[in-house]
């Protein structure tokens, strides 16, 4: 698990990152194409990091949808003028949080002493 932890420490980076891109509310997300290439970027990043997690890892948090995230990457990448912003708005707010909640648990238990 040791090699994951910089994995996670970069989805939790761009959590970091996103939550900052959408702070000032839904308007000037729409309104800025520098925040909307900002926050697929960093979507973008977060889905390929997930990717490269170990089978262990992700079995700690099954209740993350892994392997949706990965396909989600595919859009983002390859779709990318078929996008939808609403969609992007509802995945960054339901999404997003439960998924900081699992990777910060990750990390919690990674850096208590084992005994």
């Amino acid at each position: 698990m040791s090699n994951d932890s910089v994995y996670l420490w970069h989805i939790l980076e761009c959590i970091r990152r996103i939550e900052r891109h959408v702070a000032d509310g839904r308007d000037t997300f729409f309104a800025s194409d520098t925040l909307q290439d900002a926050t697929l970027r960093n979507l973008q990043t977060l889905s390929e990091a997930t990717q490269r997690l170990s089978e262990a890892t992700k079995a700690t948090q099954p209740q993350i949808p892994w392997r949706q995230i990965a396909a989600f990457r595919n859009v983002l990448v390859h779709n990318y003028l078929g996008i939808d912003l609403d969609q992007i708005w509802v995945v960054i707010h339901r999404d997003i949080p439960p998924l900081k909640h699992a990777v910060s648990a990750i990390m919690a238990t990674q850096s208590q002493p084992e005994g």
